[in-house]
């Protein structure tokens, strides 16, 4: 009598000899539907952010105009002051905003320290669509905005412009990491101890196309001019539309030493879920700087082709938001320490 399991293993190693399982394998990948649509997006607040995205989305909708959309919220909110209207300043009391974008078709555009402009998202995409040019920074990046109908602003509420006078009694005058949760912050500020609030977004809409979003006011009371991973494409986000996209939060010195979000959409090229990608970038920073990566909050979220999604972190506290015509969530994302 032929032991069953005997058989079921000769059976199968005569299969992988004929590649008929190989066959199998690759015909199972290819005709699995991919869920869609579905966004993506960092922290608490990354719940409203997403609701806006999904009225472009459930309608059909572009992934481009989703996340653009979606972090138009966070972006426009005075009592979010890491994310546009209202963010903390540098150290010398000037609100200074970062964002990229990404479409399907792999063009970018972003803006660094501009001010002034409450959706600097906004800008982003006019410098993808109507400039041979990648980035613009500074007044070049106002004066662009200007010239194409955005309206100049004061962007510092009164809220963030006491922490910062606060700040200044007390301070050595240089960026301290992680001093929007001392006690010069008026408040907590979601997601927990220790982080660094971006609004990173990834979108995939019904007609399977992703696009990505990243946009902030950076680290609280840095030095003016002072520029982190957000509107560095490949850093703070990046989307290939054949793999998937991700997008970072936390302290973006890190994330830009290791091209953060461009590796961890070439670690779900190399066959990774999301959540593995994200886990292995983590641990990339951990192992390049464990001393450091102990003081600090990085990030990562990832959506694939398929609507798989995932994220890891170094601390707790960490949460992300994800929305599909199955699901609304806030997740406690896992993390190292």
């Amino acid at each position: 009598m032929i032991n069953r399991r005997k058989f079921v293993k000769a059976a199968g190693l005569a299969a992988v000899s004929s590649g008929y399982v190989f066959e199998a394998l690759a015909s199972t990948k290819n005709t699995v539907e991919a869920k869609k649509p579905v966004v993506i997006s960092t922290w608490n607040f990354g719940k409203e952010a997403n609701a806006a995205a999904w009225n472009v989305l459930k309608d059909g909708g572009r992934a481009l105009d989703a996340v653009e959309k979606g972090v138009h919220v966070p972006e426009a909110d005075p009592t979010n002051q890491t994310v546009g209207y209202g963010g903390f300043p540098d150290r010398d009391g000037r609100v200074t905003l970062d964002a990229c974008i990404m479409d399907e078709h792999g063009n970018a555009g972003s803006v660094a320290a501009l001010e002034h402009i409450i959706h600097p998202i906004s800008v982003a995409r006019l410098v993808m669509e109507k400039t041979p040019h990648v980035m613009l920074v500074g007044e070049g990046a106002l004066q662009f905005a200007l010239q194409n109908g955005f309206k100049k602003e004061n962007l510092l509420t009164p809220a963030s412009e006491k922490a910062w006078k606060e700040w200044l009694k007390t301070s050595k005058y240089e960026p301290v990491v992680n001093i929007e949760n001392k006690a010069a912050a008026p408040k907590k500020l979601p997601g927990g101890k220790d982080n660094h609030d971006t609004i990173g977004m990834i979108a995939l809409d019904t007609n399977g196309n992703l696009s990505g979003a990243c946009t902030t006011s950076g680290m609280a009371f840095k030095m003016h001019g002072r520029v982190g991973d957000s509107p560095i494409i490949g850093a703070g986000m990046f989307v290939d539309n054949e793999i998937g996209g991700a997008a970072a939060t936390g302290v973006g010195e890190e994330v830009i030493k290791i091209v953060g979000s461009f590796l961890v959409v070439e670690l779900m090229r190399q066959g990774r879920s999301p959540q593995q990608a994200c886990q292995e970038a983590v641990e990339r920073i951990a192992k390049r700087d464990p001393k450091k990566a102990k003081e600090v909050q990085i990030g990562f979220i990832a959506l694939n082709k398929q609507g798989e999604y995932g994220a890891f972190c170094l601390q707790p506290g960490f949460t992300y938001a994800v929305k599909s015509a199955d699901e609304e969530l806030v997740i406690n994302g896992k993390s190292l320490f």
